[in-house]
C-alpha cells in the first residue's frame, strides 16, 4: 500500500483515509481470524479438488508441501499473530496495531499466499523466492508489534511468545530454502517439528484460557490450577520438541517418543483435572476440553508410531493439526470474536454443529483410514472441515466486520 501523498486530489486521500477506519482495521484479531477462515476453507477446497482429480497440479512446489505449508504456516500462523496481538492488548494496556500498519501487514500476508501461484516461463522458482521474502517480512513485521508492546510494558510473562513466533518464524524460513533446494524431507521434519511448537504454544494458552474460561462460564466461585504440571509441560515439550528435531535433521539413533508419551501423560493429567461435566452444556467451553485433550491423545499416538506401524506417524501428527490446533483455533475464533465486540457469549446450534465437524474430521483423518482407506478417509475429512468452516464464516464474517455493539473501540 502506498503512503498518503498530500499532492492527490482531495477526494482520494479521503478515500484510503475511510478505508483505514473501516472496523476490520480496529484491532488484529478482526482481519486475521477473518483471514484464518477464508484460507482454511479455500485452501482445503482446493486440496480436495486435488485429492478427487477436479484440480491439476502445476507449481515448482509438491502440491503436499503447499498444504503444509498454507494450513500451519499460513493459517495457523495468522491466527496465532491476530490472538497474540489482540490478547497483548488486553495484558499491557498498550494500544496494538490498527489501521494502516494492520492494512499493510494484512496485504503482506495476502500476498503471500497469492505469491505460491506466480508462474513465469523461464523463470524457475521465482514464486519460492517470492513467498519467501513476504513470509519474512510478515513474520518480523508481526513480531515487532508484538514486540513492542510487550517490552513497553515489561511484560516479562509473556516474553516467551516472542521466542515462540521466533522459533515458528526460523521454521517458516528453513522449510521454504529446504523446498527451494528440493530437500522435501528434511522440509517435510522441519513442518513436522513446527507442528510439536504449535503444540507448546496451545499448551502454555490453555493453561491461562481453559480454567479462568471455565470457572466463568460455569460459575465456580475458583479456578483449577495446576502450576507444577505447567512447569514442567514447558521444560519437557521443549525438550522433545530439540530431541525430535535433532533426530530428524541431525542423529536419526535419538529417539524423543519416551519424552513425547511423558507429555502427552502430564496433558491428559492436566485435562482430567480441568474437566467438569458441565461444561457439556456451553458449545464454547467443551470445544475447547475436547481440543485439548485431543493434544495429549494425538502425543500419545506420536510416541507409539516411534514403536508400531499399526500408527502411522502422519495419521498421529493430523489428530494434532485438526483436533487440537483446528478445533482449539475455531472455537478460540468464536470465543474472542464474540467477546472482543461485546456480544455474549452465546453461539447458534450450528456453531455447534462446526465444533463436532472438525472433531470427526480429526478421527476420519487419523483412525479411518486403517479401515476405510487412505485416500477416501482424507476426503471425508476435507469434506468435513470444509463444512465447519463454511459455518464459522457465515456467523463470524459480519461479527468481524461490524463495529462493536456496545459502542466502544476494538
Amino acid at each position: 500500500m502506498r503512503p498518503l501523498n498530500l499532492t492527490e486530489p482531495v477526494p482520494a486521500r479521503i478515500a484510503i483515509y475511510q478505508v483505514t477506519k473501516w472496523p476490520l482495521w480496529m484491532l488484529a484479531f478482526r482481519p486475521y481470524f477473518l483471514a484464518g477462515g477464508l484460507l482454511a476453507f479455500l485452501s482445503i477446497g482446493y486440496w480436495l479438488l486435488i485429492l478427487t482429480g477436479h484440480a491439476n497440479w502445476h507449481l515448482t512446489i509438491p502440491a503436499t508441501l503447499w498444504h503444509a505449508h498454507e494450513m500451519l504456516f499460513g493459517f495457523t500462523g495468522v491466527v496465532v499473530v491476530g490472538f497474540l496481538l489482540t490478547a497483548a492488548q488486553t495484558w499491557t494496556g498498550i494500544p496494538s496495531i490498527s489501521g494502516k500498519a494492520l492494512m499493510l501487514l494484512t496485504l503482506i500476508w495476502v500476498s503471500a499466499r497469492l505469491a505460491f501461484f506466480i508462474v513465469l516461463p523461464d523463470v524457475g522458482n521465482i514464486n519460492l523466492l517470492a513467498v519467501i521474502v513476504l513470509q519474512l517480512a510478515w513474520w518480523i513485521g508481526a513480531i515487532t508489534a508484538l514486540a513492542n508492546m510487550l517490552l513497553k510494558a515489561r511484560s516479562k510473562n509473556n516474553y516467551q511468545f516472542l521466542a515462540i513466533l521466533g522459533v515458528l518464524c526460523a521454521l517458516n524460513t528453513l522449510y521454504l530454502l529446504l523446498v527451494l533446494n528440493n530437500n522435501m524431507k528434511l522440509a517435510l521434519a522441519v513442518v513436522d517439528t513446527a507442528v510439536l511448537v504449535i503444540s507448546l504454544l496451545v499448551g502454555i494458552v490453555a493453561a491461562r484460557v481453559l480454567p479462568f474460561f471455565t470457572a466463568k462460564g460455569l460459575l465456580l466461585s475458583e479456578q483449577v490450577r495446576t502450576p507444577k504440571i505447567d512447569k514442567a509441560l514447558l521444560y519437557l515439550s521443549i525438550l522433545a520438541i530439540t530431541l525430535f528435531f535433532i533426530s530428524k535433521l541431525f542423529l536419526s539413533s535419538i529417539s524423543p517418543a519416551l519424552i513425547v508419551a511423558i507429555v502427552a501423560a502430564l496433558h491428559l493429567i492436566r485435562a482430567k483435572l480441568w474437566w467438569n461435566a458441565k461444561v457439556l452444556k456451553v458449545p464454547l467451553l467443551w470445544s475447547l476440553h475436547f481440543s485439548y485433550f485431543a493434544l495429549g491423545v494425538g502425543l500419545m499416538m506420536i510416541a507409539f508410531s516411534f514403536y508400531t506401524n499399526v500408527i502411522p506417524f502422519k495419521d498421529a501428527l493430523h489428530f494434532i493439526t485438526i483436533g487440537t490446533i483446528g478445533m482449539m483455533i475455531l472455537a478460540m475464533m468464536t470465543r474472542v470474536s464474540l467477546g472482543h465486540t461485546g456480544r455474549t457469549l452465546s453461539t447458534p446450534k450450528y456453531i455447534s454443529v462446526a465444533f463436532a465437524l472438525v472433531l470427526v474430521a480429526a478421527i476420519t483423518r487419523s483412525i479411518l483410514p486403517l479401515i476405510i482407506g487412505s485416500h477416501f478417509a482424507w476426503q471425508i475429512s476435507a469434506l468435513l472441515w470444509l463444512v465447519a468452516f463454511l459455518l464459522f464464516l457465515i456467523y463470524c464474517t459480519p461479527i468481524l466486520t461490524r463495529r462493536r455493539v456496545d459502542g466502544r473501540c476494538g
